[in-house]
């Protein structure tokens, strides 16, 4: 979990050292530390950010660029990865994954579908979050565990990792269930070997809960998230939630 100085800005890898510290090693991932020049859409993807703000376009083209690679990494063509309900991406068939971006940060990761359910990934400058924002977050006995993790800690900004938590397990959440899942809908244990449990606040949920791993490294704070699918792959309705072996 240390936090070491930022990559060159305008990197790009497959497996890279970031993302690979949250997430299982069946999944693959890209990421860049800037927006390089290569980075393109296809035609498809253009009509998205059709009179969008250059900054808009930057960060979605680049992560677009990283989930190209990532899909070339897992041994996939690559394809348009267009916006879908509540501008979740649509991956091709087969396909799981998930897309970041924040200052200085984009990324992608991307598994085979019969392995894994879902896949939810976050990254966030690691800072304080803003003021006020830590009370909208938290749901009471998160706040309550707080005091004992800065304690544990010092050096980890926990209100900014619980956002990027609940970001990573609702992007998990979202493709399994279709379902909208508030801050208030999970509740978060850290645990201090880099793992978190989040406990799913919902009725009538597929499941009851995530389990993951959170880092802070190169100046962010990353949260990965992992649903994998129980045996025989593919079972309908049947998730794997325990964190897997890296």
């Amino acid at each position: 979990m240390a936090d070491d100085a930022r990559p060159t800005p305008t990197t790009l890898a497959t497996r890279p050292a970031l993302l690979s510290l949250v997430l299982p090693a069946q999944v693959r991932c890209a990421e860049a530390f800037g927006d390089p020049p290569e980075a393109t859409l296809l035609p498809q993807e253009e009509p998205a950010v059709a009179g969008a703000v250059a900054k808009r376009v930057r960060e979605f083209t680049t992560v677009r660029h990283c989930a190209r690679a990532a899909l070339r990494a897992l041994g996939r063509p690559p394809a348009p990865i267009l916006p879908g309900e509540r501008s979740a991406p649509r991956w091709p068939d087969g396909v799981v994954g998930s897309m970041t971006h924040c200052d200085g940060f984009r990324g992608a990761a991307v598994a085979e579908a019969t392995v894994f359910a879902a896949i939810g990934v976050d990254a966030e400058p690691h800072g304080p979050l803003p003021d006020g924002v830590f009370d909208l977050v938290a749901l009471p006995a998160e706040r309550a565990r707080h005091g004992a993790l800065r304690a544990l800690r010092s050096d980890l900004h926990w209100d900014r990792l619980l956002f990027c938590v609940k970001e990573a397990v609702y992007k998990a959440w979202f493709p399994l269930t279709g379902r909208w899942l508030g801050f208030e809908d999970a509740d978060v244990t850290f645990h201090p070997a880099g793992t978190f449990h989040a406990r799913l606040l919902v009725r009538d949920a597929p499941l009851t809960g995530m389990r993951g791993r959170y880092a802070v490294a190169g100046g962010f704070a990353l949260a990965g998230v992992a649903v994998g699918r129980a045996a025989p792959a593919g079972a309908a309705g049947e998730y794997v939630v325990e964190r897997f072996a890296r």
